[in-house]
């Protein structure tokens, strides 16, 4: 430990360093108390949504080894209600960016706190450090890899799924800590004056907070050139522009048009086809040949097997159903008419329709993760689980998956498989 007698070095560690008359306990308190509600709902939206993926159907889908104690949440994702991923996945991502701008504050706000000296004073003054600096790390690496991720800048050093999932669990568990041991005074904090009248306040009159002993109020405070009121605003400011310019991908409507957030670069053009892609049949290696008239689905399960040309599917018995697209990046579709052939039918065909399995769906995709996925049986069974041979009336556009794909209710859009090439019901052969 550094001795207290220690004088701070030069630079940001000295109490006069950070000179804001608008920090002190009180603005901390209050950006705080806005994400103590909303980082629990990002959390728990963001453990539905690894639900969703099945990561207990190993070996294809399980992105998260050696799960432990943590595979609580390991459970038979629902099909039912069919837009409940599109309405998770979409306030994950929506609020998780809306909240940029208030974590920022809030970091700016304590700043003082992190550079204080001596860094560590006794073991409790170390652990609360250290306790910190996991709050503050893992924090900024979710924001980091969750931007990347939704403009489709996969980056990694390995699997977003699993990265992302495991830097929750550490933010989590020092929030938890922080809330517990900051939680009193976060309290007396806001009870010191009234945000009324902090929004009444004007520069000119803004002064610092009392001297407390969190050292956040500056020894020798600057002039203010903003009130806390002004700060409160740029902050909602900012919420509400990441707001305007990222719910449109989730909810649709006109302000679809403004979603500037969502991924881009997919442009589908009009038509029955007309609606968002993330990954075209070029960028996925499918050639022309490939989905050609020599195309065949094999359809394995039961100790039988059975191919079948496009022609053949479009002779069985056809289906339609009304679901949209929901990718985990936070766009959703809206509600496009899909038909084809069921699943639980297919399975029929191989001896399998008594109580139809999972199955395993492998794609011609020659690049890319997720070119073969297991889906459960419950999903298997519903009877709006299509594999899709067209969508709106016309035909599947190669980029949509022609010659045929996978689509179920409250699937996440990874998981509708597209190119779809073989099925195989009861898992991996």
């Amino acid at each position: 430990m550094v001795p207290a007698a220690a004088g701070p070095p030069p630079g940001p560690a000295r109490p006069g360093f950070w000179r804001s008359p608008l920090r002190g306990p009180w603005l901390t308190s209050v950006l705080g108390g806005v994400l103590l509600i909303g980082l629990p709902v990002v959390f728990v939206t963001g453990l539905l949504s690894y639900a969703a993926y099945n990561p207990d159907l190993s070996p294809l889908n399980d992105k998260t080894p050696d799960k432990g104690v943590l595979g609580f949440y390991l459970f038979s994702w629902p099909t039912s209600p069919y837009w409940l991923y599109r309405v998770t996945q979409g306030v994950h991502v929506t609020l998780g960016l809306v909240l940029i701008p208030v974590v920022l504050a809030k970091l700016w706000s304590v700043i003082p706190r992190l550079f204080a000296w001596p860094p560590a004073r006794s073991v409790a003054h170390l652990l609360d450090r250290l306790s910190l600096f996991l709050l503050v790390g893992s924090v900024l690496f979710e924001i980091a890899t969750g931007v990347l991720d939704i403009q489709l800048d996969y980056i990694f050093p390995g699997s977003f799924y699993t990265l992302h999932l495991y830097g929750a669990w550490v933010f989590f568990a020092a929030f938890v800590v922080h809330v517990a041991v900051r939680f009193p005074r976060m309290r007396r904090a806001l009870r010191s004056r009234r945000l009324r009248d902090e929004l009444r306040t004007p520069t000119a009159v803004t002064r610092p907070e009392p001297p407390d002993a969190t050292g956040l109020v500056s020894p020798r405070p600057a002039a203010p050139t903003i009130s806390r009121r002004g700060a409160l605003g740029m902050v909602g400011l900012g919420s509400l522009v990441l707001l305007v310019t990222s719910v449109g991908q989730s909810v649709g409507g006109p302000l679809r048009r403004v979603a500037f957030l969502a991924p881009h670069g997919q442009d589908p053009g009009p038509g029955p086809n007309g609606f968002q892609i993330n990954k075209t049949a070029a960028s996925r290696g499918i050639r022309a040949r490939d989905i050609g008239p020599d195309w065949r689905l094999t359809v394995h399960g039961a100790g039988r097997k059975a191919i079948l040309s496009r022609a053949e599917l479009l002779a069985l018995p056809q289906y339609s159903a009304a679901l949209p697209i929901a990718c985990v990046e936070g766009w959703s579709t809206s509600d496009q008419h899909w038909s084809g052939v069921r699943l639980a039918d297919l399975a029929g065909l191989v001896g399998a329709d008594d109580r139809p399995p999972q199955v395993l769906v492998e794609s011609l995709q020659r690049s890319g993760a997720f070119r073969a996925v297991v889906l459960r049986d419950n999903q298997v069974r519903d009877t709006r689980s299509l594999l899709a041979l067209r969508v709106n009336g016309a035909d599947l556009s190669p980029d949509h998956g022609y010659p045929a794909r996978i689509i179920v209710p409250n699937n996440p859009g990874v998981y509708n498989t597209k190119w779809v090439s073989h099925l195989t019901f009861g898992g991996p052969v």
